[in-house]
């Protein structure tokens, strides 16, 4: 029986020539909804048993923004409530691997800002595009909260731990360009010149057998998957230990009052 994409509602997918498009539509940044951080736990296994499917191209709507990540005033208004956020915990963690369980090779189309968890669903594709300009950083520590979600295993995966820390102790930002001259994405170019370079990648899969493509990219995640398995439920405790502080929520408030903020002593 035919898969029907119709079924998600939050995120945008269109299947055309072997090709499944896969859109984050939430204006005016792609920021991360309740609905479509469901639907990415389930988008990926969807993909990976649909034999129409060669190739997945991962990207955000419009020329802004591929995700914000999370959205600052949802985080102060969801503080506290438990069951929400072990239930958001559970799912990054089936997102991050889901990802890179999927067989089908993932292209990630950065065509604008990746934050926080936006760019850490970036990085866990297979092929990661991203214009020169794109602001690329994860913030986790700059509103008080562990990089629990799948960066520090990816960071560390994909660069090394002392560009890890670099980057994820800090916050500190990186432009597409600076990201493919570290080896974080695959390749940056300029933004006239996205589509075509996405689509240069997909012909070259498309072009090769997809039993071998599909093989290969689980050979070369298993590593990564062990380490998912192994370490995002602690990486995640982390988090959590970290969300629970106040200086979370006060992390955010000051960003958004564009104030220093004023931390307790834990």
């Amino acid at each position: 029986m035919a898969v029907d994409y119709t079924k998600f509602a939050a995120l945008k997918v269109t299947l055309e020539d072997a090709v499944l498009t896969v859109t984050m539509d939430s204006p005016p940044l792609n920021s991360m909804t309740a609905e479509m951080h469901e639907e990415l736990t389930r988008i990926w296994a969807v993909a990976g048993r649909d034999p129409r499917v060669r190739v997945v191209v991962f990207t955000g709507a419009g020329d802004r923004a591929f995700s914000a990540g999370g959205n600052l005033n949802e985080m102060l208004d969801h503080w506290g409530d438990k069951a929400r956020w072990q239930l958001g915990m559970a799912e990054s963690r089936a997102i991050i691997v889901g990802m890179l369980e999927c067989p089908k090779p993932i292209v990630s189309r950065i065509n604008g800002a990746a934050m926080g968890l936006g760019l850490t669903l970036a990085l866990a594709g297979d092929i990661t595009v991203a214009v020169d300009d794109a602001n690329l950083a994860d913030p986790h520590v700059s509103v008080g909260l562990a990089t629990g979600d799948g960066g520090a295993l990816l960071w560390a995966s994909l660069l090394n731990v002392v560009e890890a820390r670099r980057h994820l102790l800090t916050g500190l930002a990186l432009t597409g360009k600076e990201a493919a001259a570290k080896g974080l994405v695959t390749q940056s170019v300029p933004r006239d010149q996205l589509d075509a370079s996405v689509a240069k990648w997909v012909s070259g899969f498309l072009e090769k057998s997809p039993s071998a493509v599909q093989t290969t990219k689980l050979a070369l995640n298993l590593d990564l998957v062990d380490k998912a398995k192994r370490y995002m439920g602690e990486m995640l405790r982390l988090e959590t230990r970290s969300w629970e502080s106040p200086n979370h929520p006060e992390a955010v408030r000051a960003m958004l009052e564009k104030r220093p903020p004023s931390f307790i002593d834990e």
